[in-house]
């Protein structure tokens, strides 16, 4: 039997009601409508009358032309570079509302996210069937902490996909996520942005920039944020943020440029976990329903100071040094639902019993890093080379406490939180959380590598990497009983010394066109996210003394600028192999070894750019194909959170010289979760339309999941958190 067939069996037995059949005709129609219309768009826009002043209103974004990928550690345009990436710019995120990191990888095909567990927070994305929450990346260097990122302060967010361990060193088996801030610019700028919407939400960021006389060109810049919303759609889970940035950009246009930079952002919320699986599915109840305690809390505080140092040294050799300080904070206390296994789907309501697990903890993560990028750009032999070496050093350090509640409370799974309950009609916690464990781990890094590209001639180039790392980790711990005495205390010491390799064959057959064939690996060490603990409930410690996880990478793709370089169409087709995947050890119950084989074959498209002068484009689509294989048992399943078919698509076409209208959808397949556990494909249809008043005012409406679509968007082996139903925000965006 296929997966697909499989998964239809499983679907058999659960067949949806008249209503709901209806309901996904609907979805279906309004999808194919909107197709057509983005399809139709070109045509009847340019046949229409052009309209003079079009070229005055910021509603198209910024023409693509072929540009190159923020990190300096790439030195070809996104054409020339040989793999997929994705790049977000700033108008997409603000004409598509996005108020976290996670509103934007929504919209990228091949991502899918998952919901956090007790032992971390923040985000969770995983590339291409493969996890990447320990691959987030801030202006090229580690961005280290479990904090829900907020886009206040990125110019554009890249998705880089396939292993990537020769750039970045550890993890990257799908790919990584570099969230490009925003920096000091040579003109003034003076932006607020307000937002008004259901669930509560209110939004105010701004944006400012000053240039200095100082000696030299200079200029600061500071962007800020206040954030306040509940979920639309459910019920108690809120978040408030606050954040500040301020950088200071000294040498504009001179050999020697310094960037001094900051960021701040603190959040406080009350953490959604979500409903409970019922024999293989979400709880069949009301997408509202809420399970926690109302005085759960998640605090969490990000602190990154950087240095970025570039010196013209001459016109072959360039220099680059960045240095970081990050310091991330966070204290929570949250609450997971459960339901007996044993329950059966068809159980009456009435009779379902929801445990309430209470978890707490809190940790610092703090980090230490220095990159120096040296840049030689000369020609041998006739032959071209763009060479980047560079050495990394990096001291990360976590000390994370863990607790449990010492008894954990129940309720019927018809009384909810906000419902009236006698047993709590308060809805607040009121028990002990003892504290089961206290770790502390300190990981260092020393890298060094070279890529070089070599341009044979016109058509052919050659790229040619190798990475060196050696990554250690102290870890030690203490375990307590539920009465505070210490039950262990124990030592794991690891020192892996690994290479990873990087390579492609690219052949360009007209200046706006490439093809490339690409190879690549990566490594994840058991302490790749500076710890060894491998259960978030167990909180077990399976993969001590394991050697990295191998992973590797062939990519067959096309890029090419279309529509007089407005247009960036790229194909891929890939596979990504984890040689030696960690499975249940037989023979040593509670530990692992590496005995496994994940698989992930796909195929990417996507297309980006201005269609016409009144119409701009962003489409993807990705096919993932996964397998996974207990070598020691034969077993083969299926790899959780991987969506067999995603698609994305967003239109923004301008009516006239001053009014614009977006409008697009998202397709995600159904997902497993392991043990049997999974969810049910959706579409969501998002809309947007924007009015320029005058040219120092603007006005945008923001409606996200037009028809309200009850779908699960966060999923994890213990629980599952619903989307967000409908949204409406009113944005009012001032030039002062």
């Amino acid at each position: 039997m296929t997966k697909t067939e499989s998964r239809f069996a499983s679907k058999v037995s659960h067949v949806s009601p008249p209503f709901k059949r209806k309901h996904n005709l609907l979805r279906s129609q309004i999808a194919t409508n909107l197709i057509g219309t983005a399809l139709l768009s070109p045509a009847i826009l340019q046949a229409a009358e052009p309209t003079p002043e079009i070229e005055n209103i910021l509603v198209m974004g910024e023409q693509e032309g072929s540009p190159s990928p923020s990190l300096s550690k790439f030195t070809e345009s996104l054409l020339n570079t040989p793999q997929s990436i994705s790049s977000i710019s700033r108008d997409q995120l603000e004409d598509r509302g996005a108020m976290s990191l996670d509103d934007a990888l929504r919209n990228v095909p091949g991502i899918t996210l998952g919901a956090g567990e007790f032992s971390w927070q923040g985000n969770n994305p995983s590339i291409r069937g493969f996890s990447s929450r320990n691959d987030m990346f801030l202006d090229g260097m580690r961005d280290l902490g479990s904090y829900t990122r907020d886009p206040f302060n990125l110019d554009s967010v890249e998705v880089l996909q396939g292993p990537s361990s020769m750039i970045f060193g550890r993890g990257s088996t799908g790919g990584v996520i570099n969230q490009t801030s925003k920096q000091p610019v040579q003109e003034s700028v003076r932006k607020l942005h307000m937002n008004i919407g259901n669930a509560s939400t209110m939004r105010v960021t701004g944006d400012f920039n000053q240039p200095l006389d100082i000696g030299t060109n200079s200029a600061f810049r500071v962007n800020l944020l206040s954030h306040k919303s509940e979920v639309p759609g459910r019920d108690v889970a809120q978040t408030e943020s606050w954040g500040v940035a301020p950088s200071l950009t000294v040498g504009f246009g001179s050999a020697t440029a310094l960037t001094l930079s900051y960021f701040k952002l603190k959040s406080d919320s009350v953490p959604d976990y979500g409903l409970p699986w019922v024999e293989g599915q979400p709880a069949a109840v009301d997408r509202e329903n809420y399970y926690g305690f109302r005085d759960d809390y998640l605090e969490t505080k990000a602190d990154v100071a950087s240095a970025d140092l570039r010196h013209r040294i001459n016109e072959v050799f360039s220099l680059q040094v960045q240095t970081r300080f990050a310091d991330y904070q966070r204290r929570s206390r949250i609450t997971e639902p459960q339901v007996d296994p044993a329950t059966s789907y068809s159980t009456p309501p009435e009779s379902v019993t929801v445990e309430r697990l209470v978890f707490g903890g809190e940790s610092q993560e703090k980090m230490l890093q220095l990159q120096v990028n040296l840049r030689a750009d000369f020609d041998m032999a006739g032959i071209t080379h763009s060479l980047v070496t560079g050495l990394e050093s990096s001291r990360e350090t976590s000390n994370p406490i863990f607790s449990f509640a010492g008894a954990a409370t129940s309720l019927p799974i018809t009384l909810p939180v906000p419902s009236t309950n006698l047993a709590n009609p308060s809805g607040t916690f009121s028990g002990e959380v003892a504290k089961r464990l206290q770790s502390d781990a300190t990981s260092t890094t020393l890298a060094a590598y070279l890529l070089d590209t070599i341009k044979l001639n016109d058509q052919w180039q050659l790229v040619a990497g190798l990475r060196w790392d050696r990554f250690k980790t102290d870890y030690r711990e203490v375990r307590f009983e539920e009465d505070g005495s210490i039950s262990a205390q124990n030592q794991i010491i690891s020192n892996d010394s690994e290479p990873s390799y990087r390579s492609a064959l690219v052949y360009k057959p007209t200046p706006e066109g490439t093809i490339y064939l690409g190879w690549g690996t990566s490594f994840n060490p058991s302490s790749e996210s500076v710890s060894f603990i491998s259960s978030g409930r167990g909180l077990g410690t399976s993969n001590a003394n394991l050697e990295p996880e191998q992973n590797e990478s062939l990519e067959l793709g096309t890029k090419w600028n279309l529509v007089n370089n407005q247009v960036l169409l790229d194909a891929a087709i890939f596979q990504i192999t984890k040689n030696n995947a960690r499975v249940p050890d037989p023979d040593l119950p509670g530990a692992n070894t590496l005995a496994g084989t994940q698989q992930v074959k796909g195929l990417s498209l996507n297309m980006s750019g201005n269609i016409s002068d009144n119409l701009r484009l962003n489409a993807g689509y990705a096919y993932l194909d996964d397998s996974q294989e207990n070598e020691i048992t034969g077993v083969q399943t299926d790899m959780q959170n991987v969506a067999e078919h995603s698609f994305s698509l967003w239109a923004d076409w301008a009516l006239n010289s001053k009014t614009a209208l977006g409008s697009g959808f998202r397709y995600v397949d159904e997902r497993t979760a392991g043990g049997g556990k999974w969810v049910d494909d959706y579409w969501v249809i998002d809309a947007m339309a924007k009015y320029q008043w005058s040219p120092d005012l603007s006005l945008r409406l923001n409606l996200t999941n037009l028809t309200n679509e009850y779908y699960y968007d966060q999923i994890h082996p213990w629980h599952v958190i619903p989307g967000h139903g409908l949204g409406a925000v009113f944005a009012v965006n001032l030039d002062l």
